[in-house]
């Protein structure tokens, strides 16, 4: 297994974003979400990458950003997410902090960030209970196979939140029939057995349910003579867009969409990222 290291943080500095447009009043956050949404611009080049060393590298992780607003709920985190998932079997693993998970309300709290990063990218999923080594995950297993137990513990809470926490666990009874969770520890390794085959699983949930979806995009938006012999990278889909009938059945029919997303985004800052993309392109090539 070769080991191949590429970090976002060598093609953009979301600092230096931050230092170039004042204007804007970009944030840590606003800067972070900036600098993606270059990085994605240039994400063939990853795929081209992934491509070259998928003979020699039997896995490739790619660690996000924790922030959901940044990644998981953003339009360049789901081109990311879109063009790894059409071309590769891949698998989203949410690594979760056991020893802050002790207390039913942040416990909750986790398992609705779990749910909400699983049905937005619909894939093959995996929670990995994060510093066993600390404390044991059988508590939180415990919690999720047994409603009447995760309610005892809700009791001991007297926020107004543990009301709202004792509905949502009612709704999460399906989500978590169909989770699959390990324990590990990174610090002692612990664990890593029992990942590796919960990843294996995943892998085969994705070639048995989602490779199907994705080939059948790929034979509909790529009809010419030569497109099984295009790369990974030359063939990013997107699941889920309405075909025209579709779109003019859609309750929203009366919202013009493009001026709608038009009017969410000023002009001075689509120029922003035209000349930031074009001095990155310059950097790259100094010829």
């Amino acid at each position: 297994m070769g080991l191949a290291v590429s970090d976002i943080r060598d093609t953009v500095n979301y600092k230096e974003v931050m230092k170039q447009a004042p204007r804007y009043g970009l944030g840590p956050n606003g800067g972070i979400v900036t600098s993606l949404n270059l990085f994605a611009t240039r994400f063939d080049q990853v795929m081209k990458f992934i491509e070259k060393r998928q003979n020699a590298s039997k896995y490739v992780i790619i660690d996000t950003p924790g922030q959901i607003e940044v990644f998981t709920w953003s339009a360049s985190g789901t081109i990311i997410t879109e063009a790894l998932a059409s071309s590769f079997p891949s698998v989203v693993v949410y690594v979760m902090d056991t020893s802050r998970s002790t207390n039913p309300i942040t416990f909750m709290s986790n398992m609705l960030y779990a749910c909400s990063i699983l049905y937005k990218t619909k894939l093959p999923f995996i929670v990995a209970m994060n510093k066993t080594d600390i404390i044991d995950h059988s508590f939180a297993v415990e919690w999720m196979q047994d409603f009447e137990t995760f309610q005892d513990a809700l009791n001991q809470e007297t926020s107004y939140v543990s009301n709202l926490t004792r509905s949502m666990s009612l709704v999460l009874d399906e989500f978590y029939s169909s989770l699959k969770v390990v324990g590990v520890s990174a610090v002692l390794g612990t664990g890593l057995d029992d990942f590796f085959v919960q990843l294996s699983k995943a892998a085969d949930e994705y070639e048995r349910e989602y490779r199907p979806e994705y080939e059948r995009l790929r034979k509909t938006l790529v009809r010419s003579d030569d497109a099984s012999a295009m790369g990974p990278s030359e063939l990013i889909l997107t699941r889920g867009t309405l075909d025209e009938e579709e779109e003019r059945e859609s309750d929203t029919d009366d919202i013009d969409h493009e001026v709608t997303e038009e009017s969410h985004e000023e002009p001075a800052f689509k120029n922003f990222m035209q000349e930031a993309r074009m001095k990155y392109q310059r950097s790259s090539n100094p010829n």
